[in-house]
């Protein structure tokens, strides 16, 4: 069959051609691995005679730079590195911290009354005193990770993170005489947090503070303003109500329907007296467009006087009392966030369905009869 075609070819036809195209590869753009064994002479190679010592140099091999990208590497790129604004702090002695825990443990075994109680089980453990040493050791790390996790960091500074060295104590007092702490993410109502609250650290004397409340969740307009609710300045020691306030305290207001919102307090402390003259809000201040705040345009404004040390946050959604916020302080309507359901979506009807059930035409009448959940 294919001489015909051939000869047919030759007589008039189209002439066939045929074409080939040579690849050439390209070279590496280094060397490659195991390029340098002699394959030919496997049996000359180094053996390795254990598990152990094979892993060892596989170990010490995986970390040498390389220039080409595993798949780990392509799939899971490393982040960059953050920006760090803490404090400058010394950094404890690790051999001195071990030598005080050796310390305390020779002490507590030479404790014959805390062995006895361990034995029977009625040791008491003190509770403050183990808050007072997490605090001074892995507590500021632990805050940095949850305040990380949360988005502080990423919606309040743009990346850049800092340890919160200094402990920041905030407690929300109420008409029962009772305390709603202010941790690092806990739940606290807007009508819990309706009346400023105590805030409390450690201070050296004659240093001075700045301390921010912040709300990133709850711009009405722009996702990526904030709105201020606290903002007071130049603080001697530890005496809030001795610094100067630029922002008068306002209650949190979430928006019905708008889930929770992160209310960070921060804390800052300056190296001299800052003049904070374009950051007053008048008093009272209740406009929203007065209150829109940035904490990161508010800090690379001072960040030669000041530098972030303290953090503490929590969440709150709405109750009844954000009402009253929004009727008498703010004095606008309260906007209401709904979610709208999409009507159900249902393809062309066929005029002859194949393989549908019974109620296929149920999907498609013009009449308000439920369909008994079927569809």
């Amino acid at each position: 069959m294919a001489a015909p075609l051939l000869s047919a070819a030759l007589r008039g036809g189209r002439a066939f051609g045929t074409a080939a195209a040579l690849c050439r590869r390209a070279a590496p753009l280094g060397p490659m691995p195991n390029e340098d064994i002699d394959v030919s002479n496997l049996e000359a190679l180094e053996k390795y005679r254990s598990f152990t010592r094979y892993f060892r140099l596989a170990e010490k091999e995986s970390r040498k730079p390389r220039w080409w990208k595993t798949y780990r590497q392509h799939t899971s790129p490393q982040p960059e590195p953050k920006t760090d604004i803490s404090l400058v702090r010394d950094k404890p002695s690790r051999a001195k911290e071990i030598k005080d825990r050796k310390r305390v443990l020779r002490e507590n075994r030479q404790n014959a009354e805390m062995e006895r109680a361990a034995r029977l089980r009625t040791a008491l453990i003190p509770l403050d005193e183990v808050r007072a040493e997490w605090e001074k050791t892995s507590g500021p790390f632990h805050k940095q990770r949850v305040a990380q996790h949360c988005g502080i960091f990423r919606d309040l500074f743009k990346g850049a993170m800092f340890t919160p060295w200094v402990t920041l104590g905030v407690e929300y007092s109420q008409e029962d005489e009772h305390l709603v702490p202010v941790y690092y993410g806990n739940i606290v109502t807007p009508s819990e947090a309706s009346s400023p609250p105590a805030v409390s650290y450690e201070a050296d004397k004659g240093s001075l503070w700045t301390l921010l409340l912040t709300n990133p969740d709850g711009h009405l307009r722009d996702t990526d303003s904030e709105y201020l609710h606290w903002l007071v300045t130049n603080i001697p020691g530890n005496d809030v109500k001795s610094g100067k306030e630029i922002c008068h305290y306002l209650p949190p207001f979430p928006a019905m329907g708008t889930g929770y919102h992160r209310f960070v307090f921060l804390l800052f402390k300056q190296d001299c007296p800052i003049d904070f003259s374009e950051d007053v809000r008048p008093m009272p201040c209740h406009s929203l467009k007065m209150r829109t705040f940035s904490t990161f345009d508010f800090y690379r404004k001072h960040e030669d006087a000041m530098t972030p040390a303290g953090l503490a946050f929590f969440q709150c959604r709405w109750d009844s009392s954000v009402t009253w916020v929004f009727h008498q302080l703010l004095n606008m309507r309260e906007p209401v966030f709904e979610f709208v359901r999409p009507p159900v979506y249902h393809p062309p009807q066929l005029k002859f369905p194949r393989h549908q059930p019974l109620r296929y035409l149920d999907r498609y009448r013009d009449t308000t009869e439920p369909t008994y959940g079927i569809y």
